[in-house]
């Protein structure tokens, strides 16, 4: 990897007159901010449609795009929507926070708009052409969303009707015919999502700058994945978890984290050659420039949590596939760019395969001041081939971790980065990541504006506002910019032009 910089910016957070970020002209607009700045990298959090909770790590489909990200001023300049049809509808009242309550309310009846005006125009060639290339994933998706909405959003292994619940094919044909305008709506939608992506991604990729995308480990128990692929997951004759991801009492949580994701049956996976995996990481590879895989470390040993549980504490470690997926993965697929998210408690195993596969794995900051000799995350033991933040989605701020950090470990960080009073703590932290060893260092767009802990994207184990900051729409100054430049430059992360 070249030594590069960039930036951690969900593209939800982007300013917009539609209350969520999206995939048209503000992101552009982030992008050319990026490349002023010389940044390389834009990281982004998974891009598929949310569920309840709202978090992009609980999809409907891990191959769909997310509704909410479509470009609805693009939608205008299509001739599909009118600026008055989108000035009538609520999108939140505060520039801040996404209200995703209103979002959901008014994205689909707006998109509606747009697909009945669709329906009208004479040329449908590309709209049948894109639904034959992804039909494998597409026509699933499409049908279980169309159910679901009919059965009142339930997940799937709670739907009134045992037929189309089991994936009888008389049901299938049923409500195939029964909801096939449905169907087609929600396959117009990633039509239109894909469309908007792939002019997305080309425009950043024009300003030098490549996209790390975020893939989940695991799929969510009310997606369309579980319910077309019962057999690839570990369920009971019922279609029930066995058992369920998650991970044991850790920094973030004493009671562990309980995720309720149906685990692999990697058995049954390895079996088959790991098809449907590789298939799923090669369409991200389309996506993204660069693919994170979160909680890499579920490849060498994984928490199975009992189902159901209260908690994550009476889980177990099991094994998973080791350095055998990836092998196979090279055979089938080439050298795919890919960063794991080899965070947590590590065994010795994980480490050992992180340095089999030869990916970049991931060292924050933030937890660097413990006190502790053995210390991963100190920057002297930091290798090149590794990506280094100050936070993750995950963390809280730096301003926010250092105003709420015990007084020992705000001690050794004020030793380690040199801090004294009046400097600019979030500043002294970007500094220490640049000029660390790594190869990749990234900041979280809060940390580059010092943001205190209201500015935090996720909490870890909690539910109720998360995943809902939003930048200022006059945030990106040429102050900043400036600065990140000088700073890359000055730490050979951009050749001086």
């Amino acid at each position: 990897m070249a030594r590069v910089s960039g930036i951690l910016m969900p593209i939800t957070s982007l300013p917009s007159p539609y209350g969520i970020g999206t995939i048209g002209k503000d992101a552009r607009k982030f992008a050319r901010f990026l490349r002023s700045s010389g940044q390389k990298i834009w990281q982004i959090l998974p891009v598929g449609p949310t569920s309840y909770g709202d978090s992009p790590y609980q999809s409907f489909s891990t191959y769909a795009g997310n509704p909410y990200m479509i470009d609805l001023d693009t939608l205008v300049s299509e001739g599909l929507l009118k600026k008055s049809q989108i000035k009538k509808f609520f999108w939140g009242d505060n520039d801040e926070k996404i209200d995703y309550g209103a979002i959901y309310f008014s994205r689909f009846k707006i998109l509606r708009i747009a697909y009945e005006n669709y329906k009208l125009q004479d040329d449908q060639k590309a709209f049948r052409s894109f639904n034959r290339k992804n039909s494998f994933w597409l026509r699933d998706y499409a049908l279980y969303m169309a159910v679901k909405n009919h059965f009142d959003n339930k997940a799937w292994n709670e739907w009134d009707d045992e037929d189309i619940k089991q994936r009888k094919e008389s049901a299938i044909r049923k409500y195939t015919r029964k909801f096939r305008d449905e169907i087609n709506f929600y396959k117009f939608i990633q039509f239109e999502f894909f469309k908007q992506w792939e002019e997305f991604r080309t425009y950043v990729n024009s300003l030098g700058i490549k996209i790390l995308g975020d893939m989940p480990i695991y799929v969510a128990m009310d997606s369309a994945d579980t319910w077309a692929h019962p057999e690839l997951f570990l369920l009971d004759e019922n279609k029930r978890p066995i058992s369920v991801a998650g991970c044991p009492p850790d920094y973030f949580s004493e009671t562990g984290q309980l995720w309720g994701n149906p685990l692999y049956d990697w058995d049954y996976l390895k079996s088959t050659g790991y098809k449907w995996w590789f298939e799923r990481i090669k369409s991200a590879s389309k996506l993204f420039d660069i693919t994170r895989i979160d909680h890499f470390r579920a490849f060498d040993t994984y928490y199975a949590i009992p189902y159901p549980s209260e908690n994550a504490i009476n889980g177990e470690w099991r094994l998973g596939p080791n350095i055998d997926f990836f092998n196979k993965m090279k055979e089938e697929l080439g050298d795919i760019p890919i960063v794991a998210e080899d965070l947590g408690e590590l065994f010795d195993s994980v480490k050992e395969l992180l340095k089999k596969t030869g990916y970049p794995g991931m060292k924050i900051l933030q937890f660097a001041f413990d006190g502790k000799p053995d210390n991963d995350f100190i920057p002297s033991k930091y290798v090149e081939n590794s990506v280094v933040y100050t936070g993750t989605h995950d963390n809280d701020t730096v301003i926010g971790w250092y105003n709420s950090a015990p007084a020992y470990e705000r001690e050794n960080c004020n030793k380690y980065l040199d801090i004294h009073e009046g400097d600019s703590i979030n500043m002294k932290f970007i500094e220490a990541v640049y000029k660390s060893c790594a190869d990749y260092a990234i900041i979280p767009m809060q940390d580059v504006l010092g943001l205190d802990s209201t500015a935090r994207i996720n909490t870890p184990s909690t539910l109720g506002g998360n995943w809902a900051w939003r930048i200022s729409k006059n945030a990106l100054t040429k102050e900043i910019s400036d600065t990140l430049k000088e700073l890359s430059v000055r730490y050979s992360r951009l050749e001086e032009k």
